[in-house]
């Protein structure tokens, strides 16, 4: 995203899910096929200076609220043994260079670290993974959330998509 324009509806929408004003710059990654945000995509540092890992963020409460019980009920430790240890590795180099190509070459002082969500190794959150996934990452962990749910493709939407021209089917179908 070239862009860290918000929409004031956006930021009044997300301002709600959230609880709380946001603590920096986004941009809605993901809609849903009502047009509201799912997944916003956050700018490597807060409003404040502060550098923020995670890119990605569920916003939406019905996905968050399906994810959290995937999450409790052991998702964390069944993805780990079923995904690919390289590939996730892989996954949080990918999703760290993608975050830091969006970093300005003369920044001086603390950068976001880790991959997807700040993590360095293994899995910290399906949610962030997710998100990820959801906005276009090649994040093993987030295709197997999205098989876990059983994700429906014609519910989100992603910048420049129409509801009637999206990609349809199964999430995990790609």
């Amino acid at each position: 995203m070239s862009s860290w324009t918000t929409q004031r509806s956006d930021l009044e929408t997300v301002t709600k899910l959230l609880g709380r004003p946001p603590s920096g710059e986004f941009s809605v990654a993901v809609r849903k096929a009502d047009g509201s945000p799912v997944v916003v995509e956050n700018a490597p540092f807060l409003d404040d200076g502060r550098p923020m890992p995670t890119m990605f963020w569920l916003v939406d409460p019905s996905t968050r609220e399906v994810v959290s019980r995937l999450e409790s009920a052991g998702g964390v430790k069944a993805v780990q043994q079923v995904v690919d240890a390289r590939e996730l590795e892989r996954a949080h180099a990918l999703y760290a260079a993608e975050r830091d190509a969006k970093i300005a070459a003369d920044h001086v002082g603390p950068r976001p670290s880790g991959g997807v969500g700040g993590t360095r190794r293994g899995v910290k959150c399906l949610h962030a993974h997710l998100a990820w996934w959801l906005a276009g990452g090649d994040d093993p962990v987030g295709a197997w959330v999205a098989e876990q749910l059983a994700l429906d493709a014609s519910q989100y939407l992603r910048p420049g998509e129409h509801p009637d021209e999206h990609r349809g089917g199964v999430l995990g179908a790609r």
